[in-house]
């Protein structure tokens, strides 16, 4: 008799997170209108509408912004381990394939950049490239090269190098000239001159804002915790008591931290030591919130009765390639001056309500094509690409 291989299936709180996460990109990206910033005119808005544009906005980012994309890319490294060791269990490495899997996502990546500036597929299938080379590291080596990346290497040299001389000046990546070619496209481009502009100026503006703000480095981290995660097993259930555990560890570490951060300005004048300092602080702030909750998410799976309820994103989740393109797609339609041009017409509130509209029109449409088909149409594409076959 054959013996069956093992192998790693899919987690279903993971599915769950991944679809929570895009559900939380695409709200975000809705009322940012895709990166293009440009609202109707509020001067005659009531007080009520005015309340409602500031209450979702701050709400939003107090709770998504910087933490959506975190956990997709701790999910993105835990991918990459399930893929990795389901390949080792059948005596193959992985390794190239998943470089080769890389180039197709730049590939992707850049048909989604035509379409939306603020996309990072194309800063995975840069950063990725971590993932194959320390995969076969011990995992306390792992461990703290994520740690250090984490705490941001780079501007924790440029607070040191300011607190020991006055004159350093933190470089910067000059973006100016990008952002204003897109955001000129976005505002009277036709279809072609803003896909031209976003595959070039934007995609400029666009990775050199991720390394000024320390995306670079977080990303990286990320993908690492991601696939220890995985070597772990800590998404499946007997390893519930850990992620208790982050959960306090998270909720003691964020409020000191986003205390800090908000009270860091009014005390350090110097911006070349204030403006790295803050962004370690916040990229440490935001990594707490997002494992509180990854944390709070998988108790609640596990625990709770609001399991059945997470288990219906499961579709959502599964399609999160395909999911996280067609939002980028139908958004430039809806807002851009080539599409619809609804940025003059929408304010906060209105884009949020679209934005919900768009996830729930996405949510059905998994749920139907995933009664007729094993992968998403992306998902598959990008599969049968990788494997060449």
């Amino acid at each position: 008799m054959e013996k069956t291989l093992e192998k790693h299936g899919r987690v279903d709180v993971v599915d769950v997170l991944r679809g929570l996460a895009v559900m939380g990109i695409i709200l975000l990206h809705s009322i940012e209108h895709f990166n293009f910033y440009s609202y109707p005119d509020t001067a005659g808005r009531s007080v009520w509408l005015a309340f409602s544009d500031k209450a979702i906005w701050d709400g939003l980012f107090f709770l998504l912004g910087g933490k959506a994309y975190a956990v997709f890319a701790l999910l993105f490294g835990f991918s990459f381990f399930i893929q990795y060791d389901n390949q080792r269990l059948r005596g193959r490495d992985f390794r190239l394939r998943f470089c080769w899997r890389l180039v197709l996502l730049f590939l992707i990546g850049n048909l989604n950049a035509s379409f939306f500036t603020g996309e990072v597929l194309v800063l995975y299938s840069l950063v990725g490239f971590i993932l194959p080379l320390t995969c076969r590291l011990k995992d306390k080596v792992i461990f703290w090269l994520a740690c250090l990346l984490l705490i941001q290497p780079l501007p924790l040299y440029y607070t040191i190098r300011a607190c020991v001389d006055s004159s350093f000046v933190v470089p910067t990546l000059p973006t100016g000239s990008f952002w204003s070619a897109t955001s000129e496209a976005q505002a009277h481009g036709t279809f072609l001159q803003t896909l031209k502009v976003n595959l070039w100026e934007g995609q400029l503006f666009s990775l050199a804002w991720a390394w000024d703000n320390g995306r670079v480095f977080q990303t990286a981290a990320l993908f690492l915790f991601g696939y220890l995660a995985g070597r772990k097993g800590l998404f499946l259930k007997e390893n519930l008591k850990i992620w208790n555990k982050v959960l306090c560890g998270s909720l003691v570490a964020f409020f000191p931290l986003y205390g800090l951060g908000n009270m860091l300005p009014a005390f350090v004048d110097n911006p070349s030591l204030r403006t790295p300092l803050l962004l370690i602080i916040t990229s440490l702030s935001k990594f707490s919130f997002m494992l509180l909750l990854v944390s709070a998410v998988i108790s609640a799976f596990y625990r709770t009765n609001l399991n059945r309820l997470l288990l219906q994103i499961i579709p959502y989740g599964k399609m999160s390639l395909t999911n996280y393109i067609t939002q980028s797609i139908i958004g430039s339609m809806l807002f851009y001056n080539w599409g619809f041009g609804l940025h003059c017409y929408l304010g906060i509130t209105a884009s949020f309500l679209v934005g919900i509209f768009l996830f729930f029109l996405q949510y059905f449409f998994c749920r139907w094509w995933l009664e007729r088909h094993t992968h998403g149409p992306m998902e598959y594409l990008w599969k049968r690409a990788t494997w060449l076959k």
